[in-house]
């Protein structure tokens, strides 16, 4: 039997679907919520916690006496920096057939930056994994992956580490992270990265270095990603409070 958050997450998925492309693509409002519900094969107080997350994100804004209003101009935003979305998934969103080209796993020690962001003593031992995808066979994004080697449990083969990341945390690790801070800035191919990416030394690159926690706020695994510029037009949603 499926679990609750799993089937709301399914059926979050299906209400996103149907408003950007599906019955509800010509529409300006959702039905109401009895309506909807039964639509959906779901309880009011269930959908209610889906329609709050949809709102949270902005691709919905509820008001009494009007309804559940559609907001087009955010279901339209290809790339939104502030949901996490997995790297294959934001490459088909943009139009692009995704892929992961390579994925190398090895074994280190934390310097003094991947200690200060997972609070842990410098030279201890971490799992890195690099992992590049590509969008119509190019490279797109390329990402570091690190987490402490003593949180990984059980026999994971190189195998596990094709999946997202978030497969290996929750499988062999038990952490489900819950948020992360994530630094923006430009940043320009080294040596390293312009082969990486296939490009000139010095050309341009979207740098985005993140650290996850959990629900308690202990962070749990930080990433150094890299985009690929003209491959994707990012967006943040900002509300006023």
């Amino acid at each position: 039997m499926s679990s609750q958050p799993t089937q709301s997450k399914t059926i979050r998925a299906q209400l996103l679907s149907s408003m950007r492309n599906g019955e509800y693509a010509n529409c300006e409002r959702l039905p109401r919520e009895s309506v909807l519900a039964d639509k959906m094969g779901i309880s009011r107080t269930q959908l209610r916690d889906i329609l709050a997350s949809l709102e949270r994100e902005g691709f919905i804004t509820r008001r009494h006496g009007v309804g559940t209003i559609i907001n087009r101009h955010v279901l339209n935003a290809q790339t939104r920096m502030d949901i996490e979305v997995e790297f294959l998934d934001m490459i088909r969103q943009n139009g692009h057939q995704a892929e992961v080209a390579f994925v190398r796993v090895s074994d280190g020690t934390a310097s003094e930056k991947i200690a200060r962001q997972l609070q842990i003593p410098v030279g201890t031992p971490v799992i890195s994994i690099a992992r590049l995808c590509t969008a119509d066979g190019k490279p797109a994004i390329y990402c570091e992956d690190v987490v402490e080697k003593a949180l990984a449990k059980g026999n994971y083969t190189i195998n596990d580490f094709k999946l997202p990341i978030f497969h290996f945390l929750q499988q062999f690790c038990s952490i489900y992270p819950y948020m992360d801070l994530t630094d923006v800035r430009p940043a320009v191919a080294d040596a390293v990265l312009a082969e990486i990416f296939q490009v000139p030394v010095g050309s341009p690159l979207l740098n985005m270095d993140e650290v996850d926690f959990d629900i308690e706020g202990k962070p749990v695994f930080c990433s150094n990603e890299y985009f690929a510029d003209g491959v994707f037009r990012h967006t943040v949603m900002r509300k006023k409070l």
